[in-house]
């Protein structure tokens, strides 16, 4: 049984508040219903195909208790149908999206009632006992890089990423941890998994109402990513330019509200202006590392933090750089070692056979054991002067101008560099963008000058297929969008 500490759903007409107790009652309600209605016992596995919301949590919880494995499906990359149910080996697709015909599925809106009190006490729940290398979830790639590889997560990972945040960070009641992104994505549950263990509140929302509800629930921890942060500092300066007598420190607690102890940005690369726009607001961000096949695998926070850098490895994960500068990340309890759902061959090119990922990306150590993270390793592009040009401090620079979003850095000829960016605001600021594009290119080496800028039109989003969930650029289908002005020497800005 859980301690104190509330669920609080945030929506753009208000919110919803349980306590943990009546959510930890209420997921085994529904836990029963799906035994004795549906037959889900431990090793069966429910997909979940809907936007964030009460259902969802509990739905996953319910799962946890019976021993059922779940498998949370992002809305707009998957659909109902048969042959989901069949590719995932699914004994139950819940969803809040048209799924008449399909056998084997239920409506999100009707989840709710099976999680009413009855007329007599609670029956209790068969014991369930999770072991380090149990699956509890098949997790899905982001999709920055064609179709999503699914991934059994074990529950000795989710453990041990629970314990090393919660030693460094050290939530406590008085916390509320405020969650936005979809819960489709594994992380996103741990800090419900938080709240259940250590009492603190925890918010769930959405991106949409995510600036709305800040403000209404008051947390003390904002789980975000850059292209959030990079949102909320335009806001502030806007406001802030509009307000001369208030600080920028009084403008970020307007919109973050008046309680926050400490910002959390993963993912995808911040971009250090960012970075250093929150921490002079007095809004302390800390920047970590990990991907899907890892977990948390390196984090700054108050106890260690230096610039530049993602922090140093989190308890139960060794850093290690090949000779070839590429990062791979140890744990002593992986998250697998293998792909459940990929291609042939995509396994093996990832994980060793105990679980050592082969990140892919290129970085460093320091003498203290600060990882420093320099881009991907396939996103070095070779130039036909056999030079090699790391994009990652490239786009950074690009950013760094509050009228750009994202920046991606393509070599179509392999003779020059050319950039295509996405405005943060429509029109896009032709002036600006070009005047960043100077100041880049007065910062790099011949090599890295970038020769012309595309400008994005409309600008990258999730709905037209060139962000992830986790609003990261989605480099190859960029690539193909923009193919014919990428290789027309007289398109864009030049330099």
């Amino acid at each position: 049984m859980p301690r104190g500490g509330h669920l609080h759903v945030a929506r753009l007409d208000g919110t919803r508040t349980i306590s943990l107790r009546e959510l930890y009652a209420r997921s085994g309600r529904l836990a029963h219903h799906l035994r004795e209605r549906h037959g889900i016992g431990a090793g069966d596995r429910i997909g979940i195909l809907a936007a964030n919301s009460l259902e969802w949590v509990l739905l996953d919880l319910a799962a946890l208790r019976l021993g059922a494995q779940t498998a949370g499906l992002e809305p707009g990359k998957f659909t109902p149908s048969t042959a989901l149910m069949d590719r995932y080996s699914l004994h139950l697709l819940c969803t809040d999206q048209p799924a008449d015909g399909i056998p084997g599925t239920l409506a999100m809106d009707g989840v709710r009632a099976f999680t009413e009190p009855g007329d007599g006490p609670d029956l209790p729940l068969p014991p369930v006992t999770w072991g380090f290398q149990d699956v509890t979830t098949i997790k899905f790639t982001s999709g920055s890089t064609g179709v999503p590889k699914g991934l059994g997560a074990t529950a000795g990972s989710i453990d041990s990423s629970l314990t090393a945040v919660q030693e460094i960070f050290e939530h406590t009641p008085d916390d509320h941890l405020f969650v936005f992104l979809p819960l489709s994505l594994l992380q996103q549950r741990y800090w419900v998994y938080s709240a259940l263990l250590h009492g603190h509140d925890v918010t769930i929302t959405t991106y949409e109402a995510a600036f709305a509800a800040l403000r209404r629930v008051r947390p003390t921890v904002v789980m975000g990513v850059p292209a959030f942060y990079e949102s909320a500092r335009r806001t502030i300066e806007g406001r802030l330019r509009r307000s001369a007598d208030r600080t920028l420190p009084d403008v970020a607690r307007a919109l973050f509200g008046d309680r926050i102890r400490y910002l959390w940005t993963g993912s995808a690369p911040a971009s250090p202006a960012v970075l250093r726009f929150f921490t002079g607001a007095g809004l302390p961000i800390f920047e970590g590392y990990g991907l899907n096949e890892t977990c948390i695998a390196t984090k700054n926070h108050p106890g260690a933090h230096r610039e530049g850098s993602v922090g140093k490895a989190v308890r139960g994960k060794e850093v290690l750089i090949g000779e070839d500068g590429v990062i791979s990340i140890r744990s002593t309890h992986p998250v697998n070692n293998h792909y459940a759902y990929a291609r042939p061959g995509d396994s093996e090119k990832v994980f060793a056979p105990d679980g050592t990922v082969r990140t892919g990306d290129l970085g460093h150590l320091d003498e203290d054991g600060f990882l420093f993270v320099h881009g991907r390793a396939d996103d070095v592009i070779v130039l036909d002067n056999g030079k090699k040009v790391i994009v990652r401090p490239i786009e950074e620079l690009m950013r760094a101008d509050p009228a750009i979003a994202e920046c991606v850095v393509f070599s179509p000829t392999q003779t020059e560099l050319v950039a295509v960016v996405s405005p943060a605001a429509q029109p896009a600021d032709a002036g600006a963008i070009a005047a960043r594009l100077a100041a880049t290119n007065a910062a790099t080496t011949p090599d890295e000058r970038i020769s012309r800028v595309l400008v994005a039109d409309p600008p990258f989003s999730i709905g037209n297929g060139l962000l992830t969930s986790q609003y990261k650029p989605k480099r190859p289908d960029i690539r193909a969008a923009y193919h014919s002005p990428l290789h027309a020497q007289e398109a864009g800005i030049h330099a």
